[in-house]
């Protein structure tokens, strides 16, 4: 007698659902692909930076002031005799602590508030969004000029908490917007009235039932925002009002000594640039990326 065997599918194992959805973003979204591996070189720099840099960042060298870029400093030296392409592997961890700080900090308070505006309305949604036109009043870098010339200094952990506040506020209302949009036709699902009836309190209805359901934008938000961050951090740090010296820092090696030497060693603010550059064009095409994968109002 043959044994009978069944021909049920398998449920996928937890292991197999994230290759999928990896597999299926990668040949969904090739450019938000290429764009994340950028991304995670950029970050591995960061990490190891001390094993990946071939000099120290900090380490003067009178007698290589100012020399192109050969085989030996890749990306030429500065005036103090600096190796430019560590300070760049090392301004690249500079940039994701402050920027994924500051964008995470500033698109968890905004998705919050915009759940809030949303799910309570009446008069709590009225000054929450009035408080948000008066931030969105005013320009970025404006703002964060404002918000750093307030605040006092602050270091921990040899990072400038105000810098990253300063950052972080014009990032909020952006985020409470696009979040209160999507919570809105959310506030209006059975599921919600069904968890109303049964008494669940605010707090649970707005974490549990309706904050899940608003991932898709804040995430799309939040890597969008990296790349803003960055760019506003180089802006604070090049005019002097951001990360100082001796940390190397992109922004701060535009600055300086290379103003002043842009005509005879012009790569002292070329690789700097061209670091901000790719890395702002990365997060930019990987927050496009998402947002096409995750919104089914772009699924073709």
């Amino acid at each position: 007698m043959t044994a009978i065997t069944s021909s049920a599918p398998t449920a996928p194992t937890s292991a197999a659902r994230p290759r999928g959805v990896i597999r299926d973003f990668i040949n969904q979204q090739p450019l938000g692909a290429l764009s994340f591996v950028v991304i995670l070189s950029m970050t591995i720099a960061g990490i190891f930076s001390e094993w990946v840099s071939p000099y120290d960042p900090l380490h003067i060298d009178f007698a290589a002031i100012l020399q192109p870029p050969s085989w030996e400093h890749w990306a030429g030296t500065d005036a103090y005799g600096r190796d430019i392409f560590s300070r760049i592997i090392y301004g690249a961890r500079t940039a994701l602590v402050i920027s994924l700080t500051s964008s995470f900090l500033g698109s968890t308070i905004g998705a919050i508030l915009g759940i809030a505006s949303a799910y309570f309305g009446g008069w709590i949604d009225d000054w929450i969004q009035r408080f948000m036109d008066i931030l969105l009043a005013f320009p970025i870098i404006v703002l964060a000029l404002v918000v750093v010339a307030a605040l006092k200094t602050a270091v921990l952990f040899g990072i400038d908490i105000n810098l990253i506040v300063a950052v972080a506020i014009p990032i909020i209302p952006r985020v409470c917007r696009v979040v209160r949009a999507a919570a809105l036709t959310i506030r209006v699902m059975p599921y919600v009235d069904a968890a109303r009836a049964a008494g669940y309190s605010d707090s649970r209805i707005i974490f549990r039932h309706m904050a899940p359901n608003v991932v898709a934008p804040y995430l799309i938000m939040f890597t969008a925002f990296m790349a803003q961050a960055i760019l506003l951090e180089a802006s604070l740090s090049f005019l002097g009002l951001g990360v100082t010296e001796p940390t190397p820092a992109w922004g701060l090696m535009l600055s300086g000594n290379a103003a002043d030497f842009y005509r005879e060693a012009p790569w002292m603010i070329l690789f700097p640039g061209l670091a901000i550059s790719l890395a702002v064009f990365a997060f930019n095409l990987f927050g496009d990326s998402l947002r096409d994968y995750l919104d089914p109002r772009f699924k073709v």
